[in-house]
């Protein structure tokens, strides 16, 4: 038996799957392709989660884009972070070329090109379908560590989460948790010590300092209503495909707070409300992170436990998590030790730190009897990729150097006039786009506010007139009694005995 016969028996077995699963390509053993040695992705183990790593130019996006389409094929709904503007194109067919066809007479199936039902979606004031949380659904713990608080501050937060709650106030966005701060320590600072303790000043300035960050960052647009329904992420078009949800992240690459906000709020809230898949065969929802350094980079270590805990739980929901980025270190390593499906471009060697990333990208990999992984991996072509998944039984796969299969849809942006359309046509944008600004916390306080001051002018009103009230009897008073007291002379002059003594000396002189 040849090596290439060998070769081909042994992916075939590694890569052998009973129940469903996509193509991603054919394995090459060195630069040759192996026509049949399919590289297949069991459906069961893709909530495993999953990285996409490589160079800029070797092909990530379009391998991304491929399982993408694949999912959605599969009646498998899809989420996509698009922070570098490159997936709109899914909604139109791919237009073919001599070189599609040749990759694909290499691996083994005809190319057919395709389009695929997005939803166009939007954090700022890109167009699209709007996706908003409360300033509620995040809740004190989150907020608090998406703000990156101290336990002093973070307990402040749960004071306001609570007394919102005591009191009815809806906190929906920034401009109201604002307002309860403020109103924490100024009016309210004599209810609030006697009901929930003595609040630090200095504290609550620098959470406000915090919230500020976020708002300039665009959290302002981000917290309110109409709250976005993570349901609506899990839905299938009439032909029974995954709708593919295009996130336009293209304006927020200098505003991570804001990106890495949004990321957590999701994932919270997917776990919270999907229910518990148990052994499906199938995930509900894939999830690609890309520029998945955005995420981390600046996040505290609060921020990236919790996201650590949430990608070991979320995954019992049927949900998978794969994050794209350049090189495997940009994710932490706690959570690359849990993805399953991975994908590696070429890496560049360029450096001495590049040759160090290298060797590290290469220990995240199975050995193989076929490569030297640390040496392919500088020379792997556009579109060539390592790849190792779960197999059915949740065994990693052998490494297989693969030609991956071109995307069925266009490799390009849509043009205004199609992306305008797409939005057009969305059952999403009319649900979420309607601005809502409903009573909450904001103007009821200002209510408060306003009633405490009345009151306050009121009781002033009040002692002003009672002080001029005690002035005036006060006044009278003493003029009552100046008139009552007599002159001590006319006392003098009035009294009997003086009179009889005039009238003794008077009749002297008479006589």
């Amino acid at each position: 038996m040849s090596n290439k016969e060998t070769f081909f028996n042994y992916i075939n077995e590694g890569y052998k799957t009973k129940g469903d699963y996509i193509a991603l390509g054919a394995a090459m053993l060195g630069e040759e392709t192996i026509t049949n040695a399919l590289v297949k992705a069991p459906l069961k183990t893709l909530n495993r989660h999953g990285l996409i790593a490589g160079a800029t130019g070797t092909g990530k996006t379009k391998t991304l884009q491929v399982i993408a389409e694949n999912l959605s094929e599969k009646g498998i709904p899809v989420l996509l972070m698009d922070i570098k503007g490159d997936l709109s194109g899914l909604a139109q067919p791919s237009p073919g070329h001599p070189k599609i066809d040749e990759r694909h007479e290499k691996i083994g199936f005809p190319f057919e090109a395709k389009r695929f039902p997005i939803e166009i979606l939007t954090l700022s004031e890109q167009k699209g379908t709007r996706l908003r949380a409360t300033v509620s659904e995040f809740g004190p713990v989150l907020l608090s560590r998406i703000l990156d608080l101290t336990e002093t501050q973070t307990g402040i937060v749960a004071i306001i989460f609570k007394y919102c709650d005591d009191n009815k106030l809806p906190l929906l966005d920034l401009q109201d948790f604002k307002k309860v701060l403020h109103f924490i320590t100024n009016e309210g600072k004599e209810e609030i010590q006697s009901e929930y303790g003595r609040i630090s000043t200095a504290s609550t300035g620098a959470i406000l300092r915090k919230v500020i960050e976020i708002e300039q960052q665009g959290g302002d647009l981000f917290f309110g209503e109409k709250s976005f329904d993570v349901a609506d992420l899990t839905r299938i078009d009439e032909e029974g495909r995954g709708i593919i949800s295009v996130l336009r992240l293209t304006d927020i690459q200098d505003r991570p707070k804001l990106f890495s906000t949004f990321m957590l709020q999701l994932l919270a809230e997917v776990y919270e409300f999907f229910p518990e898949q148990g052994d499906s065969g199938r995930p509900e929802l894939i999830i690609f992170i890309d520029e998945a350094h955005l995420v981390f980079d600046e996040a505290s270590k609060a921020l990236v436990n919790q996201i650590e805990t949430i990608v070991k739980l979320i995954r019992s929901k049927g949900v998978g998590l794969y994050f794209v980025t350049q090189n495997p270190k940009d994710v932490p390593e706690d959570i690359l030790a849990q993805l399953g499906l991975k994908v590696q471009h070429a890496l560049r060697a360029f450096t001495a730190k590049d040759r160090k990333a290298i060797k590290l990208a290469a220990e995240n990999y199975p050995i193989s009897e076929y490569y030297d992984t640390k040496e392919v991996l500088t020379q792997l072509g556009i579109g060539e990729a390592f790849i190792s998944v779960l197999n059915e039984k949740g065994i990693p796969t052998p490494l297989a150097r693969t030609m991956l299969r071109a995307p069925m849809s266009r490799m390009d942006i849509l043009t205004k006039k199609e992306l305008k359309q797409v939005i057009g046509n969305s059952r999403l944008f009319h649900k979420y786009n309607e601005t809502v600004d409903r009573e909450s916390a904001y103007e009821m306080l200002n209510e408060k506010i306003d009633a405490i001051n009345k009151k306050e002018a009121a009781a002033l009103e009040r002692e002003r007139k009672e002080k001029e009230r005690k002035k005036r009897t006060s006044s009278r008073s003493r003029s009552t009694r100046r008139s009552n007291r007599q002159d001590p002379l006319v006392k003098v002059l009035t009294s009997a005995t003086f009179i009889r003594s005039v009238f003794g000396i008077l009749k002297k002189v008479i006589k």
